[in-house]
């Protein structure tokens, strides 16, 4: 037994105090003024409502109070509030909640599982498939979802850089699982788990005062960032240019273009103009082609971002993995540019082209990073 175990087993107790009378001592931190706790009948309401979220509120989840979700029934979720319960008690952002929940959905279809024998990972107990011969703890207490879920936790806090690494990496630190990749995929269901059960703490960012938007440069628990300040000129698919798959946003030359999520980069070269040449490192202009020295990068769901027009060669190679928010390169004008600033897409199923693009002024709203919007 560690000496952090009798702080666990009180931590579990104070948990089920907790959840006893909640509503009544919410608190709701919300950047778009005071909003009630939302209940929701089903999927249809939870995608009309979705949008109308803040940036969540401290104090815990009524267990009581879990909707189906997707694929996951109320008892699953009931277990999904216990998670953001125990992360919120211990101090832990918002990011950590979506890791946890993440995982635990990977690990056990958010169900508290016993000893499933033959079909069971060795001695893997619990939400998160702990095992106790590894030290996580007893049988008993892993089939505790407070005390499995502080314990992961704990795990979590220990590794440096994990609120900007790609949740399959963070929690695989955690995990250390025979299948590193595989929590990537439940990040997106995860963070909209998050925010229906707080109205909207997977948009919003740790602060002295609570919980709160993100600002610019900051994170939120989604993973999400804006990857340069400013606000959209020329938006999506306007009717001047209907093949404008993207927004852009104007930026003096050189400045710090970052990674609007962690990911993969998958391109990173100098596009070539309508006639086959790759002169990048001069300004562009209207009449010429490509997006000069560019980026595309790979998230989790297959979403790609692409990142258009830079000064010089990007500061990333293909290959390489980024976290959110990191330097990928710097503002410029190459390409089919008539000044400097990004231009910014958003493709969804892995789809590079035209037909993936998806307008990223909602898209990066609802992951609690909004461009800054021209009014």
């Amino acid at each position: 037994m560690s000496d952090a175990e009798p702080s666990l087993r009180s931590r579990a107790g104070r948990h089920v105090a907790l959840t006893v009378a909640l509503t009544a001592t919410m608190v709701l931190l919300c950047c778009t003024g005071g909003i009630g706790a939302v209940l929701f009948s089903d999927d249809a309401d939870q995608s009309t409502l979705f949008s109308t979220f803040g940036c969540g509120r401290e104090g815990p989840v009524d267990p009581d109070r879990a909707p189906r979700i997707g694929p996951y029934g109320p008892d699953q979720i009931a277990n999904a509030v216990v998670i953001i319960n125990v992360g919120a008690e211990m101090s832990v952002p918002p990011r950590g909640w979506v890791i946890a929940v993440a995982t635990a959905m990977q690990e056990s279809a958010l169900r508290n599982l016993g000893n499933l024998g033959s079909r069971n990972d060795h001695d893997s107990l619990g939400l998160f498939q702990q095992r106790p011969s590894q030290g996580w703890g007893t049988p008993e207490q892993l089939q505790d979802p407070a005390y499995s879920s502080g314990k992961f936790y704990d795990k979590l806090l220990t590794i440096d850089g994990w609120e900007t690494m790609a949740l399959t990496v963070a929690a695989q630190r955690v995990q250390v699982s025979a299948f590193p990749d595989a929590y990537a995929k439940h990040e997106p269901l995860a963070t909209r788990i998050v925010n229906v059960l707080t109205d909207g703490a997977a948009r919003a960012v740790s602060g002295p005062d609570g919980l709160r938007c993100a600002a610019d440069g900051e994170i939120a628990a989604s993973g999400w960032t804006r990857p340069v300040p400013g606000n959209v000129g020329s938006g999506f698919r306007t009717n001047a240019r209907p093949g404008h798959n993207g927004v852009d946003i104007a930026q003096p030359k050189g400045v710090l273009i970052r990674a609007a999520a962690a990911g993969r980069v998958i391109v990173s070269r100098c596009d070539p103009d309508q006639y086959g040449r790759l002169d990048c490192d001069v300004d562009g202009s209207p009449s010429k082609g490509g997006c000069g020295w560019f980026v595309d990068i790979l998230h989790a769901d297959q979403v790609i971002t692409r990142y258009c027009h830079m000064v010089e060669q990007p500061d990333v190679a293909t290959g390489e993995l980024v976290d959110a928010g990191q330097v990928i390169g710097k503002v410029g004008s190459s390409g089919n540019s008539s000044g400097p600033h990004l231009h910014f897409e958003v493709h969804i199923n892995g789809d590079r082209s035209r037909r993936g693009a998806v307008d990223p002024v909602p898209f990066m709203r609802e992951r609690g990073a909004p461009l800054g919007e021209s009014g």
